[in-house]
């Protein structure tokens, strides 16, 4: 044959000679010859699609695309399966229906293998494409059924609920529903072949491999296999018609009769147990005759497994066992229910069904209903342990936790126990034994039980022993009614002795009373507990069904019923009830009158909540005299006789009036109790007016609470609520606290205001609550109750002792917010709109007269803002006059233009002036405020401040001052000084009044300076040195000294002046100029510690001001000390320079960096106005001279994330996970500050990848390991890669977004791009065998794909840099990727070039630092997108690009043993040139025009001592590491000639690669065959391995270990 060693041409499909050799004898003899591996076979069954032997014809049939992706679904690699299925399923989907169908012979034995796969990804694949091909080939697939049928409908069983659901979507979409029994029964016979096969033959070995799947695996699939086999062929029992059944019945009695089938009934897996019950049921339903057949086995089987509690068996088992005792009557003759059925069930009951009552217990009815009499007598004993089981597992861990298990319990009990007695009625010996032991020994202890019980008691049980009451008052009537009467009464015979026991103890449990009252007040009313009572539906004999004409089944839902009609059909009609509840109440009531009993008291409101009849009002009067008090009659006349009004005025009133009573709300339900058998509602307001005038406001606010709560209620109360009574008592009320109140109470805790702790709560129940849109009490009385308060605010805001009303105050604020946010068209009242007005009045008084809190004052501001959103959203904004907005902005503007401006506000109001002006962030706010002070036009207020506020205001905008009035503008000047020191004294503020005033003394004589500085002292020299300082005016040499020593005397004796350990909420802050520089380096520090401390406050203007000028001072500071200027070295102390680098730099660093990050926590909303962007520049600024060992070394508070591999020291990690989302904060200088801090560490973090990497690439198993850059970084890119797919994705590759300045889209786009950024500084500083790896993670989340697709989106067309002059532009042309970025935290200019210029910032650094990966992604694009980055890149980058790195080439300082490298910019050539011994080689590298995009050509020059092979080996080696390499030209031919070093160190190729160093991750051959002792790379091998689905040696081919 020859030619073994001859490569074969990739796409060669011509059979070889040994292919055409069978071809021949296939023509000849008509078969085809087998080869190992292919069995011979005369079946319709094709086998695997021929490769290159054999069958020339037929392999012709199959596409080539389709041929390699069957052959890829053969491999034993999970991974490379599921790319192929995937694969196979988009070809189907993508090619036409003629190529398609040449899949179809093979698909068969391809998708009944991989559609059993272990990896549950592959079967869900399968199926997904298995609809593509079914929607492709359609009614093709026809001939090709019989052959997949079986494990289709296995795969529709799957345990993997994906997979089956994909499987039974294939299956509908090529059958409809109505042809898919047609299709099963036209294969049911080789579906049932191979369940058989999967049940009786097949074996966890057969199955798998055993050689090279491991047990474990090989398990797992035989279990699954089981157990949908299982379930598929009861789906095909289910589906087929009933006479193909009865065709399979010979099959499948051969099934059933195998021992090994019925062993699976206590197989070690769940869900092996459940699926064969579940065929068990589905025999015993649809082919009963084949389960009688095979009777004792079906019966031990399933009846002896009725204690298995496994979740995943126990419905089917219970489904099976109730399916076999219909099916098979003779089935206890087969089994021992004594011995092993009935006491496996007892312990069942017992634990309560194991957490499983709700699927266990609804089959107990089923079950007794069907157990002969030979297995239940002797019946007493039987229900004795049935009952005393169930009961007991009311007790159980689980139904004591759940309460849906504990009602699944109860209902089963109750269903149970009304069956049994159906079956038991009549008057024969027996019958009433069983009758007596199932309600004295079984119900009414059960009834016992929940008494004690909170949740039995909540549970259904009441409402169900209420439901078969209601059964058996309506039998009275039938054939046995002699025996439902004498249950009832031996019922309520039993129940009032169980009753009477609890409530005839004068210590009995609270929760025992609780439970009679509930019981009973089921009994009364039970519609009112919803009922959600699933059960089966039994029939029990035809007596039952037909009943008596009235009662359901009661295994059959109840339906729902209209309110009427459910009321008269399930409530009790007899008089048991009525006579219970008199009997107990007569009882309780010994114990309340004559021991006082509060538990019975409870109880007693209980009842009568339940029973509010006249009839037990009558039995509670029995010990009283009947005769009402004297007055009564005349007010209430014919009430007086009604039993219920006389005990609620004789007793209920009398516990309500106790003084010593602590809660009275159950007492308030006596009265509605006893309003209920009023005969009208005027009888009913009757009784409430008496009331009213005769109980405490706190028992009034409780019935007026708890008929708001009530409709009932509410509708009983209407016409007293609206009342004169009520409402004239109400305005008394608040008239008597508001002239409490006025009296100046000093606290709340006063005797009558304690007394009237209900008070305010009513006046404000009355005012906000509505009902129907209508106000609670009548209109005229909320009117007259606002304008009380509305007055009482009028007179309280006068008074100049307004802080010792505080408590009214904050009342009357509470009442009228809730007013005002309650009740809709509140201000229609004009008292309404005039108390809204008084709050904000008083809340905007100087609160230095008021003397009100901070906290009530806060308190009216949500008033009266309740107040106005109330007015503007309901009778809209208007500023008519008469209207609240008229008459409030009428009154600020008098209070502002008539109130005294005394010293201190004066000069408030001009530094604001000036601060607003020059401010660089000016907040909205406070540019409003300025606006506001120039609209007021303040300087014709006073003569005085006329020339100060003209040159205040326009001193910035010349540098020169007109001399003329200077003189008179200082003696005016030094007046109002006089008098601002006298009045303020130390003040904080008035260095920025003299600083304002003190701006003109760079125009005023030396006399004029002396004469102020005697009369102001230092601080005046302060205003005159800092104003100078910043004018850059000279300073007299005697006023400096001063100054200064006067400045260190105030650090030694009044150190508080400095704001030093203050908080500076309270302080205006401001940094010193640097004089001394001891003194200025502890002041920097200190300052910096108060400002961490205090970063709450940094909405103040005036904190935000200090906190600038001292980053301005670490700045200024910082700049000095790094270049010192000349001759000034000599004249500083010796140690002042390293104690600034040791000490202070340390110190003030620690503190801005957790200043930083705490800002964005404090203030999350950077477009609010109060948000201190100034402070984030200013801090920004500072800490961008932060030394890198404090960043490596910071001492923020710890934060990792979890899942979160890394390998970076604790202190790195943590400020890569703090600072890294500040990338995405709103705040552009806050972004680019945690830019630079950032910047700064990347170069040193792959270090800490070097250790983890190497041993990684010792050991790897894979093909090409990956590593991940930093993971907070690529949270990042994660995070807002979506976001930027949101924003960009309207704009095609090659066009150009523009982003608004400083918009949300700026800021996310702003923080992606400097995250790569960081991220190619990091890349850039790794060593090339990290590189590779952080590569291949980027290749596989397709983070660079993502990027550069949002680049040239980004990106200008024409990245000119703007603002060029047109001589220069054409000459030397700027464009973004010639020119810096400059990200300045300062920059307010210029920000619409800011994202164009970063993103080409960003696809510079690409092309420079990931040239191959780029090269790449370009090489993968469509042609339109090729195109446009092909030219962009060729015009503006290529030539920048290729001329930096021929000048690096150029000016490279690295040396190479035995190499030489030189450039030529003119023809962009490198010269690489290398001699060792005899050997001179020279290679000429040329970088092409679209560089870094197209290949870079590896040309030969001079060549001596070098084969021709070898030569060429080499050239091939530097052109791959030059192509697949990210880095730059030097260091590929770094790698080359490292690796020709070690060829001349006698180091052997890899005989896959043929080279030394592996092409993409730089390693040696390491894995040495232990047969030929080659070594190989670890790489190459893998690939070799799952490319050729061989363990052997490429060389000698043995077994490779």
């Amino acid at each position: 044959m020859g030619g073994k060693n001859k490569q074969r041409t990739k796409g060669n499909v011509r059979p070889s000679s040994s292919g055409r050799a069978a071809d021949l004898l296939a023509r000849e003899s008509g078969v085809i010859p087998g080869f190992v591996g292919f069995g011979i076979s005369t079946s319709n069954e094709p086998g695997y699609v021929p490769a290159v032997h054999g069958a020339e014809e037929i392999d012709h049939l199959v596409d080539a695309d389709f041929r390699l992706v069957l052959r890829k679904l053969s491999k034993r690699d999970a991974v490379t399966k599921l790319k192929a299925v995937q694969e196979f399923g988009a070809m189907c989907q993508e090619r036409e229906s003629d190529i398609v169908k040449g899949v179809l012979p093979y698909w068969p034995r391809i998708y009944c293998k991989i559609s059993l796969d272990h990896d549950r990804r592959v079967r869900e694949a399968t199926q997904q494409a298995f609809e593509q091909l079914i929607l492709k080939v359609k009614r093709n697939l026809a001939p090709y059924l019989k052959g997949i049928m079986g494990h289709w409908i296995i795969a529709q069983c799957d345990t993997y609920s994906p997979a089956a659901s994909a499987a039974s979507v294939a299956f509908q979409t090529a059958f409809p529903l109505n042809k898919q029994p047609e299709a099963l029964s036209f294969c049911k016979d080789e579906v049932l072949n191979v369940l058989q096969d999967n049940l009786l033959k097949e074996t966890a070995d057969t199955l798998s491999d055993p050689q090279s799947i491991p047990e474990e695996e090989r398990e797992a699939k035989y279990m699954r296999l089981l157990t949908s086999s299982l379930l598929a062929l009861k789906r095909l029992l289910v589906m087929i018609p009933q006479t193909d059944r009865e065709a399979l019945g010979e099959h499948l009695a051969h099934v059933l009769s195998q021992g090994k089938f019925w062993k699976y009934s206590k197989h070690k897996t769940p869900q092996v147990r459940g699926a064969f019950f579940e065929v068990v049921a589905a025999l015993c339903e649809l082919a009963p005759q084949l389960v009688e057949a095979e009777a004792a086995r079906a019966c031990s089987a399933v009846l002896l497994s009725i204690d298995d509690a496994d979740p995943v068996v126990l419905p089917p088992l219970w489904e099976a066992v109730l399916h076999i005792l219909s099916s098979i009557e003779d089935c206890w003759t087969h089994v021992n229910a004594r011995k092993g059925v009935l006491p496996k069930l007892w312990v069942l009951l017992k634990e309560g069904g194991h957490g499983l009552a709700t699927a266990l217990h609804p089959n107990m009815l089923p079950f007794i209903s069907k157990l002969p009499a030979e297995v239940t007598e002797p019946k007493l004993d039987f229900c004795r342990s049935f009952f005393t089981s169930i009961i007991q597992g009311l007790s159980s861990e689980r139904a004591v936790a759940s309460p849906s298990e504990c009602a699944a319990i109860v209902f089963a009990t109750m269903e149970c126990l009304r069956f049994l007695l159906l079956q038991n009625a009549g008057e024969e010996p027996e019958q009433r034994a069983m009758q007596t032991v199932l309600i004295s020994e079984q119900l009414l202890p059960l009834i016992d039980k929940s008494l004690g019980n909170p949740a039995l008691q909540s549970g259904p049980l009441f409402l169900q022993i209420t439901e078969m009451l209601v059964s058996w008052e309506k039998r009275t009537t039938g054939n046995d009614a002699k025996t439902f009467q004498r249950l009832l009464v031996d019922f309520w015979d039993g129940l009032g002795s169980l009753c009477v026991g609890y409530v005839d103890q004068e210590q009995t449990e609270q929760v025992a009373l609780e439970g009679v009252a509930s019981l009973l007040q089921i009994m009364q009313n039970p519609c009112k507990q919803v009922k959600r009572k699933k059960s089966v539906k039994i029939c029990f004999s035809d007596q039952e069904a037909k009943g008596q004409g009235e009662d359901p089944p009661s295994g059959t839902p109840p339906t729902e019923l209209s309110e009427s009609q459910g009321k008269q059909d399930s409530s009790l009609r007899s008089s048991h009830l009525l006579e219970l509840v008199c009997q107990l109440a007569e009882l309780n009531m010994v114990y309340v009158c004559e021991r006082n009993s509060e538990r019975h008291l409870h109880f007693l409101a209980l009842l009568l909540r339940a029973f509010p009849k006249p009839q037990v009002f009558q039995v509670l009067l029995k010990s009283e005299d009947g005769k009402p008090e004297q007055g009564l009659e005349a007010e209430l006349g014919a009430l007086t006789e009604n039993p219920a009004v006389r005990f609620l005025l004789q007793r209920v009133v009398m516990w309500l009036r106790q003084d010593d009573r602590q809660g009275t709300d159950f007492l308030v339900d006596m009265v509605f109790s006893a309003l209920h058998c009023c005969n009208s509602k005027g009888e009913q307001t009757l009784v409430l007016n008496h009331l009213t005038m005769s109980l405490k406001w706190g028992v009034i606010l409780q019935i007026i609470q708890k008929a708001c709560a009530d409709a009932g209620y509410l509708e009983a109360c209407r016409g007293w609520l609206k009342g004169s009574v009520l409402g004239e008592r109400l305005v008394g009320l608040a008239g008597e606290l508001c002239a409490f109140g006025l009296k100046g109470s000093p606290s709340l805790s006063s005797p009558l205001m304690s007394q009237n702790s209900h008070s305010w709560p009513l006046i404000s129940l009355a005012l906000s609550q509505q009902s129907n849109n209508e106000s609670l009490i009548g209109k005229v009385y909320v009117e007259q109750i606002i304008e009380r308060l509305h007055a009482t605010l009028t007179e309280a805001k006068g008074m100049s002792d307004a802080g010792n009303m505080e408590p009214l105050v904050s009342f009357i604020c509470d009442v009228a917010s809730n007013f005002f946010s309650s009740v809709k068209g509140c201000l229609l009242l004009a008292a309404a709109e005039e108390l809204v007005l008084t709050i904000f009045q008083l809340c905007a008084l100087d609160q230095t007269l008021t003397h009100l809190s901070d906290a009530l004052l806060q308190k009216m501001k949500l008033a009266y803002t309740a107040g106005v959103h109330s007015l503007v959203t309901q009778l809209g904004a208007g500023v008519t006059k008469g209207t609240f907005l008229y008459s409030a902005a009428v009154w600020v503007k008098t209070l502002l233009l008539t109130s005294t401006l005394n010293a201190k506000r004066f000069a408030e109001i001009l530094y604001a002036l000036q601060w607003c002006e020059e401010m660089e962030h000016c907040p909205a706010m406070l540019a409003e405020y300025y606006k506001m002070l120039q609209d007021w036009n303040i300087k014709e207020k006073d003569s005085l401040l006329c020339p100060l506020l003209n040159y205040s205001t326009g001193r910035r905008k010349s540098k020169t001052v007109p001399t003329v009035g200077v003189t008179h503008t200082v003696s005016l000047s030094q007046s109002l000084l006089h008098t601002y020191i006298k009045k303020s004294k130390i003040y904080t503020k008035m260095f920025y009044v003299l600083e304002v005033l003190w701006s003109l003394c760079a125009h005023i004589t030396t006399l004029i300076k002396r004469r102020f500085v005697c009369f102001l002292g230092v601080w005046a020299c302060l205003a005159v040195l800092h104003c100078c300082l910043q004018a850059e005016t000279p300073v007299e040499e005697e006023i400096l000294l001063a100054v200064m020593a006067t400045l260190l005397e105030w650090r030694n004796s009044r150190e508080e002046w400095f704001l030093f350990n203050r908080e500076l909420k309270q302080y205006l802050g401001y940094a010193v100029s640097k004089c001394c520089f001891c003194f200025c380096l502890n002041v920097c520090l200190i300052c910096t510690k108060t400002a961490s401390e205090s970063s709450g406050a940094f909405w103040n203007p005036w904190v935000q001001q200090f906190v600038c000028a001292n980053c301005e001072l670490i700045v200024r500071l910082t700049d000095f000390f790094i270049a010192l200027p000349a001759g000034v070295a000599e004249q500083l102390p010796s140690e002042l320079s390293s104690e600034w680098q040791e000490f202070f730099v340390e110190g003030i660093h620690n503190l801005l960096l957790p200043l930083l990050v705490k800002i964005p926590v404090e203030f999350p909303e950077p477009d609010e106005p109060l948000f201190p962007m100034a402070v984030v520049v200013a801090v920004g600024n500072a800490l961008s001279y932060i030394p890198i060992q404090l960043l490596t070394q910071n001492k923020l508070p710890a934060r990792f994330v979890a899942d979160q591999n890394s390998s970076l020291p604790d202190a790195l990690q943590t400020l890569l996970n703090t600072l890294g989302p500040l990338l995405l904060f709103k705040a552009r200088p806050l972004q680019l500050a945690v830019y630079h801090m950032l910047h700064k560490i990347m170069p040193l973090l792959p270090e800490s990848d070097r250790e983890s990497a190497t041993a990684k690439s010792e050991d790897e198993d894979e093909e090409e390991p990956c590593l991940s850059p930093p993971a907070a970084i690529m949270t990042i890119l994660t995070a807002t890669e979506e976001l930027l797919e949101n924003i960009l994705g309207g704009v095609q590759v090659g066009g150009f977004a523009v982003v608004q300045p400083l918009s949300m889209e700026h800021c996310c786009i702003l923080g992606y791009l400097l995250a790569w950024k960081l991220l190619l500084t990091f890349f850039k500083a790794a060593p090339s065998q990290l590189r590779v790896q952080y590569s291949l993670h980027l290749r596989k989340t397709r983070a660079l794909h993502k990027l550069l697709l949002h680049l040239f989106r980004l990106m200008p067309e024409n990245p000119a840099l703007p603002g060029q002059p047109t001589e220069m532009a054409s000459k030397d042309p700027k464009s973004f990727f010639t020119e810096n970025l400059s990200l300045s935290l300062h920059q307010t200019e210029g920000l619409q070039c800011e994202v164009p210029h970063l993103a080409c910032s960003v696809y510079y650094g690409a092309l420079k630092d990931l040239p191959a990966m780029v090269r790449l992604w370009w090489n993968s694009q469509e042609k339109r997108v090729f195109s446009i980055v092909d030219k962009f890149t060729s015009k503006y980058v290529s030539s920048v690009l290729s001329l930096q790195e021929i000048t690096s080439v150029q000016s490279s300082t690295q040396t190479f043993e035995n190499m030489t490298v030189k450039a030529r910019s003119a023809t962009r050539e490198v010269i690489a040139t290398y001699s060792v011994d005899d050997i001179f080689i020279e290679l000429v590298i040329q970088l092409p025009q679209n560089y870094p995009l197209g290949s870079i050509s590896v040309e030969s020059g001079r060549r001596v001592g070098v084969a021709v092979q070898q030569w060429r080996n080499w050239m091939l080696q530097l052109s791959t590491y030059l192509t697949n390499q990210n880095g730059s030209i030097m260091e590929g031919l770094s790698l080359w000639k490292n690796n020709v070093d070690k060829r001349f160190e006698g180091v052997e190729d890899c005989m896959i690669c043929f080279s030394v160093i592996h092409g993409s991750n730089y390693s040696l051959p390491k894995k040495a065959c232990r047969t030929c002792k080659k070594k190989f790379h670890s790489a190459c091998l893998y690939k070799w391995f799952t490319s050729s689905n061989k363990s052997t040696c490429p060389l000698c081919r043995e077994t490779f270990f």
